[in-house]
């Protein structure tokens, strides 16, 4: 009868042991599911913050377009990039991994906009000051003239030297999939099994504007599930610090350039679906494209 009693107290504690243990484990798992909603909708709050930021930009783009007619071309370009960065963007679901790689090019993007509106201002200020001398020569005298010819061509020498600093433009971007050959010979494919490298191939457009020598090329290799495909090369730019795939020098000699990058791969970073490539001359985005592998 002894027995039975203690065996009888026995399951009961450790009925409310279970009890006590079934409780906990419900609590953590609400707690758990709670923080991870938690988590997905901040993540959504800050892409949602990063398209407003994009979408600002290219309000302050359209406007300073609409108000100058200096450097048109340059703030055209740069508005694109900025339209192709939000389709981007919007494309991707929000994870950690894109929202610091958005808020970097964001911080890029902001640098290159207030140097050009630096650029456009002053130039404007230019203008603005050089059409006041020449109405004010058109009254007076045959010598007042002569220096009304000389504020005009320092207003075209102002012009050309913003034209020089145009940044270069790329062609026929291609992304791909090779196998290495023994021998050195690279052959293209898009099946993840068999791929050694990813090659980006492209050409630099003839610009006799454009400054010749030495250039930094980057290129940047998202896999669909946008984890950076490469080397991790993280260089320091004024705008912040920019991670690539892969990097290469090139000398440009304002004639058109074939040039390809390689970038080395990991066998857990090749994924089936869409790839995207972006191409950099230094910290400047010159070009975007996607490929797809199998």
């Amino acid at each position: 009868m002894m027995t039975e009693t203690k065996s009888n107290t026995a399951l009961k504690i450790l009925t409310g042991i279970l009890a006590v243990a079934l409780i906990a484990l419900g609590i953590y798992t609400v707690k758990f599911y709670n923080e991870e909603k938690e988590n997905k909708a901040i993540l959504q709050k800050e892409k949602t913050v990063i398209e407003d930021e994009l979408n600002d930009l290219i309000v302050k783009y359209d406007e300073a377009i609409a108000s100058n007619d200096v450097m048109d071309q340059d703030l055209v370009e740069a508005r694109q990039r900025i339209a192709v960065l939000l389709d981007s963007v919007k494309d991707n679901d929000a994870n950690l991994v894109m929202i610091s790689r958005y808020r970097r090019e964001i911080g890029n993007l902001k640098s290159e906009k207030e140097r050009l509106f630096r650029v456009v201002d002053s130039l404007s200020n230019q203008n603005r000051r050089l059409s006041t001398a020449i109405d004010s020569t058109n009254t007076i005298l045959a010598k007042r003239v002569r220096v009304s010819d000389s504020l005009q061509v320092t207003n075209q020498s102002l012009s050309t030297k913003v034209d020089r600093a145009s940044q270069l433009k790329i062609t026929s971007l291609k992304g791909e999939g090779v196998i290495v050959r023994n021998s050195g010979k690279l052959v293209e494919n898009d099946k993840t099994g068999r791929i050694d490298q990813i090659r980006t191939c492209f050409t630099i457009t003839e610009n006799a504007l454009a400054e010749a020598g030495e250039k930094m090329i980057y290129v940047q290799v998202y896999n669909p599930k946008n984890e950076l495909v490469g080397d991790q090369i993280a260089v320091n730019h004024d705008g912040g610090t920019m991670v690539y795939s892969a990097q290469s020098k090139v000398f440009y000699e304002n004639e058109e350039l074939d040039v390809c990058i390689l970038s080395k791969t990991k066998e857990e970073k090749l994924k089936e679906g869409t790839y995207k490539v972006y191409v950099y001359s230094g910290a400047q985005l010159i070009g975007t494209s996607s490929f797809s592998l199998r």
